[in-house]
């Protein structure tokens, strides 16, 4: 029987967030609240918690915000823009950019010109 070892190529499958939800945080937080003080640990181990994290749920929950005991870390930061949305703002950027470069470059037409006229001014008082 053989097994298949993972080679080095393979790499190892990322572990996945856990999330709590707010029932669950204030359920532990009151069950952790409840149980004798030689038994808290034990509810901590059976739940693969830290003491941080119940002081965290219980802070929030004292503070009377339990949207607070949703995960905000996992939850998205703001909506997706559609990608119109998207793609008139890199058009955008780039109708800036390109006018930067045309008046740049009109600015360097306009001292060339001048150049110009210059050196023939000096060349026709040489001759």
């Amino acid at each position: 029987m053989t097994t298949t070892q993972p080679s080095a190529a393979d790499p190892a499958p990322r572990p996945k967030r856990r999330t709590f939800s707010p029932e669950y945080k204030v359920r532990i937080v009151a069950e952790y609240d409840a149980a004798p003080r030689n038994e808290k640990g034990a509810v901590l181990r059976r739940e693969r918690l830290y003491h941080s994290h119940v002081t965290e749920w219980r802070a929030a929950r004292d503070a009377g915000a339990l949207e607070k005991l949703a995960d905000h870390r996992t939850s998205p930061a703001r909506a997706k823009k559609s990608t119109t949305d998207t793609e008139n703002e890199k058009l955008r950027r780039q109708v800036e950019r390109q006018e930067k470069e045309l008046a740049r470059n009109k600015a360097a037409l306009e001292i060339l010109g001048k150049a110009s006229t210059l050196l023939e001014m000096i060349s026709e008082s040489a001759d």
